[in-house]
């Protein structure tokens, strides 16, 4: 399909928010899908996702196949939300209006901005140590120079996000292929695997991790699909989204795990410098210490503009707006990075147990939403939504949707007896020898609750009902392609 902008615009700053992308303004292809999700995922937080596996106890041997089978079972969730978009043209979070009401959609949003600061402040860690390396500064002074090119990529928005994801598909390939093979070059790999015997608790760990990797994908996936033709295909669109996420992830997470089997307990203390000195001489390290920043500065600003978008929702569900200025959108931005900042300087030492726990937490919140989104787009309302609705509290999905509501609260609540964390172990789950399937509790449970609740009350339009949208005032109509 051609673009529809001329190739001038590229990084020009995004104006639009969480309103509907009219069709003047939809470009591009689902390649655009597999690059930026590719690149996202080759990245050192997905290396240490990976290396949680077997620092907690799996085999590499076993823990590879299952971090595989989570991301297959998460990246089927993750981009059947991202077909969503290019058919609504509206942010991720916007379209679960539909089943959680105008207001109702709040309560998950809250959740999902605590997340998007989670993962962008954990991830301004690893990315800060390796700017501190690069430039031979402190960890703050990394952290903060870090922070600021989030800010200017996030702000300039869409375009320019997916131009880094596709300058991180190729810096991260060759980078984390180099990390590969010194790592068999330089020990023996092979010694490292198959010394223990298939554990279910472990194994059932990875899995969970895998899968909670792509599951918090889930609530703004759709937000970089959405400028994509109306007409684009919904099958192209899956898998593009579909094989860069989980072929990127399982890269980076089976480097991790192959990297902790054979570091033990050098990698723990600083992951960074590890892959730094795997690297060899001087120079290599550099250019490591340059691929891990690419890389986090793709899924960064994903984080950053997700996190941008969930606040202005939020917001909006109770002024009724639709748009905001380019100066708040801006001002939006660059206030939800500097709190992830903040977040980032203040980071307890342990990082890897933190961000475990962190993982498999946001897992028992984001099965349930996911569920009840995709029942009711794919199941109940079949693809029909009713978008000028999403921004009208008086309209068809009305304040808040009792169903999507208690199966979601439902939906959490049947998960806690098969919790495994750090700060709660349930009763099943020690029955289980501390095996966390929780997710797996969950998504079915949610799946047949709001199935089984909302079709009885849900009132789909008879065809997607889509926005007549001007121009916003003041701002000339993009040039012919």
């Amino acid at each position: 399909m051609p673009e529809r902008h001329a190739p001038g615009d590229r990084l020009a700053v995004e104006r639009r928010t969480i309103e509907a992308v009219p069709d003047s303004e939809r470009h591009g292809t689902p390649r655009s899908q597999f690059t930026l999700w590719f690149g996202a995922n080759m990245q050192i937080t997905a290396i240490v996702d990976g290396a949680l596996s077997v620092v907690f106890g799996a085999d590499a041997l076993w823990a590879i196949p299952a971090l595989l089978l989570g991301n297959l079972l998460g990246g089927i969730v993750m981009a059947l939300h991202s077909a969503q978009g290019p058919r609504l043209g509206v942010p991720q979070m916007i379209s679960s209006r539909a089943q959680f009401g105008v207001f109702g959609a709040v309560l998950p949003l809250l959740l999902v901005i605590l997340m998007y600061l989670g993962f962008a402040a954990t991830g301004s860690v690893l990315a800060g140590q390796a700017m501190s390396a690069m430039l031979h500064v402190g960890t703050s002074a990394g952290i903060l120079v870090f922070g600021a090119l989030t800010a200017v990529v996030a702000v300039t928005g869409y375009r320019l996000i997916h131009v880094a994801g596709r300058i991180a598909t190729v810096v991260g390939a060759l980078g984390l292929g180099y990390l590969m093979v010194r790592l068999f070059t330089q020990y023996d790999v092979g010694a490292h695997v198959g010394g223990k015997g298939f554990d279910a608790a472990t194994f059932l760990l990875a899995v969970g991790l895998g899968a909670g990797w792509q599951l918090t994908f889930g609530p703004y996936v759709a937000d970089c699909s959405r400028y994509l033709p109306r007409e684009t295909s919904t099958r192209a669109t899956f898998w593009s989204t579909f094989a860069g996420s989980v072929i990127g992830s399982q890269w980076a997470m089976t480097l991790g795990a192959l990297t902790a089997a054979v570091a033990g307990k050098a990698f723990l203390p600083d992951q960074v410098g590890f892959l730094g000195d795997l690297a060899g001489p001087a120079f290599l390290a550099f250019l490591v210490y340059l691929v891990i920043v690419v890389g986090k500065l793709t899924v960064n600003c994903l984080n950053a503009y997700g996190g941008f978008m969930s606040i202005l929702t939020t917001v909006t569900a109770f002024d009724r707006r639709s748009r905001v200025t380019p100066a708040t959108r801006a001002a939006y931005i660059v206030g939800f990075i500097a709190v992830s900042m903040v977040i980032a300087l203040a980071a307890s030492d342990d990082f890897l147990n933190n961000f475990k726990n962190f993982v498999l937490l946001l897992l028992a919140v984001f099965t349930p939403w996911s569920a009840i989104n995709l029942v009711d787009y794919y199941l109940i309302s079949r693809e029909r939504v009713d978008i000028p609705a999403l921004y009208d509290p008086d309209g068809r999905y009305g304040r808040w949707n009792a169903a999507a509501l208690g199966s979601y609260l439902i939906g959490i609540a049947v998960q806690v007896p098969f919790l495994a964390t750090k700060l709660y172990t349930g009763a099943l789950t020690r029955k289980l020898d501390g095996a966390d399937i929780s997710w797996i509790v969950g998504l079915l449970a949610t799946s047949a609750l709001y199935w089984l609740w909302a079709r009885r009350s849900a009132n789909p339009p008879d065809e997607t009902v889509h926005p007549a949208l001007p121009e916003p005032a003041g701002v000339p109509a993009p040039p012919a392609a």
